[in-house]
């Protein structure tokens, strides 16, 4: 079986300096300055930027444009690339000369060059790698300026399958430490031992400097900051390798994700603190089964994942933390325990979140090797960077606990021929160097051994296989003594609140390869809610669910994916400009089959009925009821019964055929021949007024970047929603806030996402908005017609 306990450091972030402490991590996203243009001259230290446009980072510059025909193309987004500039002023006091200054970047899309000063600091290529500079021997200290420059570049299109952004998109920290200190990069916190009465904490970690006797002390503390287990070595010159015994630990899952606070202190012979870095720690052990699948804390456990782009809707690729946590809480809802990263590295704080709620993740490095999949991607530069950027990736996430696996690629082109055997071996080798605790793995699409190079490597020691679950129970034939998942399945296409009449077999929307786009569409570029329609090379919710559901041996599930993204528009051209795949709309709002997935990966009671009770009369009208905890469920139209439905072997939801007849649809729930839950649709009129709702709390994180979201709901004389008449909303700042944008989920329209009006969506919008003065109240209108809302948030 395979243990291992995983940890992540707790970027201490302030907004101020706060020099003095054996290590500082100061939050460096403010204060920027950025020009969308290029000219070398830029990098000059003495340059007056003044007239540039003020930014704080995480930043897109992309996000900002309407959609439209750009050289990315529609599955890039449909939105502009190019080359830009960024610079920051600040100053470092005089006493802190003499220490190690490090700048951290969590993200630069794509080709980042730096300049401290006017000095060139390098280049990196890679646009989803974190990487770091030392500032160290370039930096004036007390009242002389320091002056950062930033040239990104992400003009060669199209470089990606799906949307990018361009910019500082993550996190920038500045690092100061004492010039003995603990290396971050080389420690590496494992549990060789895990059971519910002990564990065992090994710590790895390597100095700065050598052969200058240090003092460590190490302390490990538990949710109620007791301290557990505690440890004092004296007298170490180079590196450590130590272990902390921990009596009767509680276990890290998805469903209690239990964490401990470990504390690596650094004194020097006086006795003087000189470093300090913090980890959270989780203790679990997990192994796979070639033919019981994947086991968790020595328990049968099936992955119930999605999978997940970087973007976060009208946001961009520009992470935030409370946005992130907004996806992961409407995912955990649902019934999601596993997220794969589809197809790069993520931010970490995305991983400090899946730490904290309880997500298993699938952590992957790359969507192409050698082999192109567009004319600029990282095929260019993987021969020269793929290793370093390898490393660099697997330090950087290994000490989390949610990483429970790592991937090395996704559908690469390399199976196909024997250059897949030796990249496949190299590449899995490192991994296992700098991480012999987790499993490597690579998402594969050749079902035949004999064709498939990656595997014939005999490397990775789980295989993933995408899509073709009619190949599932061949595959333990042909990959035999090998664990298998399904790390990837699905593609359905649907369009939330659009419900065309349901065909007897799925639709497969391109039909084949042979064509680019679907010839039979619809007019609008919507696709219908209704779990019937797919990419060609996938199949519908239901189905790849029940056929991963009943095979043991596969460890679990990946749908593709948890939410729409933008770009990969299948199946259609511009002016669509995002994905059709999500569970959940680019806006934050649950399609149907949300709820197919709930009834099936939860304990909650669901009873859910679809479509909406708008129709002509005349209309036949097709009704869907996904449930849980019940024998049988029963539709009425106005009172009148149409009859009880079941689900069944094949399908996973109830279903009748009735004529439209306006009024009130209801499905009553049975157990036992007892009713225990109902549910209505009603025919709603023309919209009267709107409901605005604001959710912050569950999704708040640190009370400075947190966002709020309004969710503007369009209702009739009867407060029910309308979701055939939509209207165009303004959002209108009125004290103390800043609109950051606003979304429909609509894939097809082409309102840049920044805008602070958007027309609703069968009834609904989203904005997103964030206070300037974190202790004021702040105000907006919403405006639509003759309705108007003020909207006060404390």
């Amino acid at each position: 079986m395979i243990r291992k306990i995983v940890v992540f450091i707790v970027f201490l972030t302030s907004y101020q300096w706060t020099f003095g402490q054996a290590r500082e991590l100061i939050n460096f996203n403010t204060e920027w300055r950025f020009v969308l243009d290029d000219d070398l001259r830029f990098r000059h230290a003495d340059l007056d930027e003044q007239a540039w446009k003020p930014v704080t980072l995480p930043h897109d510059w992309s996000i900002g444009f309407d959609f439209g025909d750009y050289p990315a193309g529609n599955a890039g987004g449909a939105l502009p690339g190019g080359i830009a500039w960024y610079r920051k002023s600040f100053q470092i006091p005089v006493k802190e000369k003499g220490k190690t200054v490090k700048i951290h970047f969590g993200g630069v899309y794509r080709n980042a060059e730096m300049w401290i000063n006017g000095s060139y600091l390098g280049k990196t290529v890679n646009g989803y790698i974190s990487f770091d500079h030392d500032l160290t021997d370039y930096l004036q200290f007390g009242t002389n300026k320091n002056v950062l420059a930033v040239r990104v570049d992400n003009s060669q299109q199209p470089n990606s399958r799906w949307y990018t952004g361009s910019g500082i998109y993550r996190d920038v920290k500045l690092e100061i430490s004492h010039p003995l200190h603990l290396e971050k990069k080389e420690t590496f916190i494992t549990t060789p031992q895990v059971t519910t009465s002990a564990a065992a904490l090994r710590i790895q970690s390597v100095l700065s400097q050598r052969e200058t006797p240090v003092t460590v002390i190490f302390s490990l503390k538990n949710a109620t900051k007791q301290v557990v287990a505690k440890k004092e070595v004296s007298s170490i010159r180079t590196a450590f390798d130590e272990t902390l015994s921990v009596p009767q630990p509680k276990l890290w899952s998805p469903e209690e994700p239990n964490l401990y606070t470990l504390t690596i202190a650094m004194h020097d012979r006086q006795g003087k603190q000189i470093d300090e870095l913090e980890y959270k720690v989780g203790f679990r052990t997990f192994s796979f089964d070639t033919a019981k699948g994947f086991f968790l804390n020595g328990k049968s456990y099936k992955l119930l994942g999605v999978c997940l782009h970087h973007d976060l809707g009208l946001l961009g690729a520009a992470f935030n933390k409370s946005a992130a946590k907004r996806q992961l809480v409407i995912m955990k809802e649902m019934g999601v325990n596993a997220i794969r990263t589809a197809h790069n590295p993520p931010a970490t704080e995305l991983l400090d979140l899946c730490d904290e709620m309880g997500f298993l993740v699938y952590n992957e490095a790359y969507d192409m090797w050698a082999k192109r999949k567009n004319k600029f991607d990282y095929h260019l530069d993987f021969n020269e960077h793929h290793i370093p950027d390898l490393r660099e990736f697997i330090k950087r996430d290994r000490n989390h606990p949610s990483v429970f696996m790592w991937s090395i690629g996704n559908e690469i082109r390399e199976q196909f021929d024997s250059t897949g055997i030796a990249l496949t071996r190299g590449m899995a080798a490192v991994v296992k160097e700098l991480d012999p605790t987790r499993p490597v793995t690579a998402a594969l699409t050749e079902t035949n051994y004999d064709k498939n190079f990656i595997a014939q490597a005999k490397a990775l020691d789980v295989l993933g296989f995408n899509y073709k679950y009619f190949d599932y129970d061949k595959l333990r034939v042909e990959f035999n003594g090998f664990p298998l998942i399904a790390a990837e399945t699905t593609s359905a296409l649907q369009t939330r609140g659009v419900y065309d009449s349901v065909h007897d077999t799925i639709q497969l929307w391109p039909a084949s390869g042979k064509e680019k786009h679907v010839t039979n569409g619809n007019a609008d570029f919507t696709v219908s809610a209704y779990d019937n329609v797919a990419a060609y090379w996938g199949t519908s919710h239901e189905r790849a669910w029940l056929e991963v559901k009943k095979r043991d041996f596969l460890g679990g599930i990946f749908v593709w994916t948890g939410f729409d993204y933008l770009g990969e528009p299948v199946p259609y051209p511009f002016p669509a400009r995002s994905s059709y795949y999500g569970i959940v709309d680019l806006a934050g709002f649950p399609k149907d089959v949300y709820y197919m997935y709930q009834s099936e990966w939860t304990e909650k009671e669901v009873l859910h009925v679809l479509p909406h009770w708008n129709w002509s009369v005349g209309d036949v009208v097709d009704v869907w009821c996904y449930y849980n905890n019940a024998d049988e469920v029963e539709l009425y139209v106005n009172g009148k019964s149409s009859g009880k439905a079941t689900k069944t072997d094949s399908t996973l939801h109830a279903a009748w055929k009735v004529p439209f007849e306006a009024g009130e649809l209801k499905v009553v729930k049975y157990q036992n021949g007892k009713a225990i839950q109902e549910t209505t649709k009603k025919t709603a009129g023309k919209p009267v007024d709107m409901v605005v709702e604001v959710e912050h709390d569950r999704y708040a994180v640190d009370g400075k970047t947190d966002m709020h979201f309004l969710t503007v709901s369009l209702v009739d004389e009867n407060g029910i929603i309308v979701p055939d008449r939509d209207v165009e909303l303004s959002f209108i700042p009125q004290d103390n806030i800043t609109i950051v944008g606003t979304d429909n989920g609509y894939q097809a329209d082409l309102a840049g996402l920044g805008r602070p009006t958007r027309k609703t969506h069968k009834g609904l919008a989203v904005a997103i908005v964030q206070k300037n003065n974190l202790e004021k109240e702040a105000k907006i209108i919403v405006k639509a017609n003759s309705m108007e809302k003020e909207i006060r948030i404390k």
